[in-house]
């Protein structure tokens, strides 16, 4: 066909090439948009005024991206967990795009695109004719560039937050009005004069809608037929770009529409390549022998994709990026930047880790329960770092509401603020801030203590933060144990409540509070964390994730970490962002925080948490925990390398966890079979666990005392009222062999050897949620 605009241009006068394309667009676009009105010169004159009148610059823009979410491989490599969009697209370059794909669009869309100015002359003139003739508007001669300029219009209006907005920004881009055509017309001509054919026509094809949410050629490429941009066939390239002048009803992941699309491919596409020289006879034969076949591929779209049970996690990111002003001034506004901002947030999830957790989980507590509201979680962080590693929970992730028992949106892990629950009391894995407090006020693990059940007189307690007056106060033990007498050490290492109201009877409960919250304790529903007398035992209602966390601080020497998430943020332009950090503080003197860990290794060496010992020649620490009735039972330790937090009871609801199986396994010792499968793969996973520091003599036997005096009092022969043997050196409790954690426990306790007990029962019954 001849190249008419082109002998156009070349006759006109110079002022008119001056002008370029404006006054003439003016004239004819009158024509086209208003076909019954006869052009007189003031008609003319008015549409040309106005036409120059018009801004004649677009600023294009970054175009909405998805953005990707991924775990880490211990070897440092990344796994994609999820991807998140409003639009997907991922924008590609010149070179990454096959030449079919370009040959196809300019053929089929704007023949004469390397010739104009933005504005087709003979295109726009020959559908004025035809519009004249018609008595309507048939044919608005759009450009590849007119085109371009009214999808960034219509990508500017969608980006808009406000939804009136939003709606009136794309009705003004979509209008099928003279001064929408103008505007069109005269913005186009403007982009051709700022930026080169090659870079319209990528930006076209990167912003292009190829159906549905699909936008740009790599996303039409990778859904449509499993492959990139670069390596489309003739055949593909032009039944993706058959759907762009009507792309939901030429798309062609619906059957109904792979015959009308191949017709418009063979039509219209394939035949104006060959008309125009992009292809040869032999290619287009061959290509229009060529059926319509998809395969389609679908994005791992939102955080119900993530594998390996990671979903919560990935949740717990999206509520970060929601909280984290990097991404916006707004909740609102950071969400909508994170779906269309094109981020890449690299996170601390460690894959081998996230895939152990996640199959533990599924091993021994099912999605849901005839006997109870069955809920169950998994988290392990980095000590020293804050980093989390490992995130599980129970039930199947859903993005809304679910009636169904075996799912739901909340994440059992996080704080209410982060997309998680109003928490679970933590029962005696709180025990060990008051024995922190302890030892800061120079006790040591030696002192002996009245274990027995008895009265307290509130009176008799110190509060500096609130007021202590109430009734006397009768906690009891597990199972009613009267063990008499006892050191500190066997208090913790059996778990024994009425020790632990004698332990603070002497000294502050607001500093047991406070030594807490430096650790980063924290209610999970916002609320203020309390400093009731029975809140010694635990009957706040905290998020497994914050006592992880500061179970990794005590590992850590006493160095809290706000846990994170994240390691690396990178925009669209390569650009690094900074993730939100840990701030790590020195929040426990490292002598008292060597000392209560190496007290914490009595539970799991002779204590109620023997069934949770890897013994694997690592060293490790932890609590056990239980509430009222044991509707919740926990387990927390560490290593040097991993903090882990199990907990497994009742979301709602109080049904006590010694009457109930989980998959064939007792309820109330299932934490010990999840925490030692998970510790265990910690340790072989992570290299290096180092044994804990010992611990300051003094705070184990007291003033004077060395490390040839005194005793450790942890024994399980100890007898309670009986002054004990003393040891040459401090070393670890002793080591009983563990019970077979799928026996029925006692009532009451920790399932284990029936000693103490972490049981709350006489304390504020009821005190919790979920």
């Amino acid at each position: 066909m001849p190249d008419t605009s082109s002998r156009f241009m070349s006759a006109a006068k110079p002022w008119l090439k001056l002008l370029g394309a404006s006054v003439v667009a003016g004239v004819l676009v009158t024509a086209l948009a208003v076909p019954a009105v006869s052009l007189t010169s003031a008609s003319v004159s008015r549409s040309v005024g106005l036409f120059e009148d018009l801004p004649s610059t677009l600023d294009i823009g970054a175009l909405a991206q998805k953005s990707e979410i991924y775990s880490t491989n211990t070897d440092g490599t990344n796994t994609l967990l999820a991807t998140v969009f409003d639009q997907n697209r991922q924008e590609v370059g010149w070179d990454e795009i096959a030449p079919a794909v370009k040959d196809a669009v300019v053929s089929t869309e704007d023949p004469r695109f390397y010739q104009h100015n933005g504005v087709d002359l003979t295109s726009t003139l020959r559908a004025a004719l035809r519009n004249v003739t018609s008595g309507g508007v048939e044919s608005g001669a759009s450009t590849i560039t007119m085109q371009y300029v009214k999808n960034i219009l219509v990508q500017r209006a969608e980006a808009l937050d406000n939804e009136s907005d939003r709606e009136k920004a794309y009705a003004e881009a979509t209008d099928t009005s003279l001064d929408r055509k103008l505007s069109e017309m005269r913005l186009a001509i403007g982009l051709e004069k700022k930026y080169s054919k090659d870079q319209i026509l990528l930006g076209y094809l990167n912003i292009a809608n190829f159906g549905g949410s699909v936008y740009g050629i790599e996303a039409a490429a990778n859904y449509y037929y499993g492959t990139t941009a670069a390596q489309l066939t003739v055949a593909q390239a032009a039944s993706l770009i058959a759907t762009v002048n009507e792309p939901n009803g030429l798309r062609i992941d619906d059957p109904d529409n792979i015959e009308a699309n191949k017709a418009r491919r063979d039509v219209d596409v394939l035949a104006s390549m060959l008309k125009h020289h992009t292809i040869t006879q032999a290619q287009y034969e061959e290509a229009v022998a060529t059926p319509v076949t998809p395969v389609i591929t679908e994005p791992s779209t939102g955080c119900q994709t993530a594998a390996n049970g990671a979903a919560y996690f990935c949740d717990y990111v999206t509520w970060i990026v929601k909280n984290d002003p990097t991404f916006g001034a707004t909740a609102d506004e950071r969400w909508s930047n994170f779906k269309t901002g094109g981020f890449q947030i690299y996170t601390t999830l460690n894959s081998a880790l996230q895939a152990n957790a996640n199959e533990t989980m599924t091993e021994y507590v099912p999605a849901s329960s005839d006997e109870l509201d069955l809920g169950s979680t998994i988290v392990t962080v980095e000590p020293g770092t804050g980093r989390i590693l490992a995130m599980a929970q129970n039930k199947t992730y859903v993005a809304g509401d679910s009636t169904d028992p075996g799912s739901t949106s909340l994440n059992y892990n996080t704080d209410q603020g982060y997309g998680g629950s109003t928490g679970f009391q933590v029962g005696s894995t709180y025990k060990v801030f008051t024995l922190a407090e302890w030892l800061k006020q120079g006790h040591t693990l030696n002192e002996r203590v009245n274990g027995n059940p008895q009265t307290f007189k509130r009176a008799n307690f110190t509060n500096t933060c609130a007021d202590v007056s109430g009734p006397d106060y009768s906690p009891s033990n597990d199972s009613g144990e009267r063990p008499g007498t006892i050191s500190v050490q066997t208090a913790l290492t059996d778990s024994v409540n009425n020790a632990f109201f004698a332990m603070a009877q002497k000294l502050d409960l607001c500093q047991i509070r406070n030594d807490a919250q430096a650790m980063g304790v924290h209610r999970a529903d916002g609320a203020d964390l309390g400093s009731d007398l029975a809140d010694v035992i635990g009957t706040q209602t905290i998020a497994p994730l914050t006592m992880a966390a500061a179970y990794a601080g005590i590992a850590a020497n006493g160095v809290y970490c706000k846990p994170i998430a994240i390691d690396r943020i990178v925009d669209s332009t390569g650009a690094e962002l900074q993730p939100p950090q840990a701030g790590c503080a020195q929040a426990l003197d490292p002598k008292i925080a060597a000392t209560l860990a190496y007290a914490m290794k009595g539970p799991l060496q002779s204590g109620t948490a023997t069934a949770s010992n890897p013994r694997d020649d690592i060293e490790h620490i932890g609590k056990t925990g239980t509430t009222d009735n044991e509707k919740d039972t926990w387990m927390i330790g560490a290593s040097t390398k991993a903090a882990t937090a199990v907990w497994v009871g009742n979301v709602s609801g109080d049904v006590s966890m010694t009457d109930v199986e989980t998959n064939g396994y007792a309820g109330y010792s299932v934490r010990h079979r999840i925490w030692k499968s998970v510790m265990t793969a910690n340790d072989e996973v992570l290299p290096g666990a180092a044994d804990f520091p010992d611990p300051d003599d003094t705070l184990v036997y007291g003033s004077g005392s060395s490390s040839g005096s005194g005793s450790n009092s942890d024994s399980p022969t100890d007898s309670p009222t009986t002054t004990p043997t003393p040891t040459p050196t401090p070393t670890a409790p002793g080591i009983v062999p563990a019970p077979n954690p799928t026996s029925t426990p006692p009532a009451g306790g920790d399932g284990t050897d029936g000693r103490g007990g972490d049981d709350n029962s006489g304390v504020v019954p009821g005190i919790g949620g979920n």
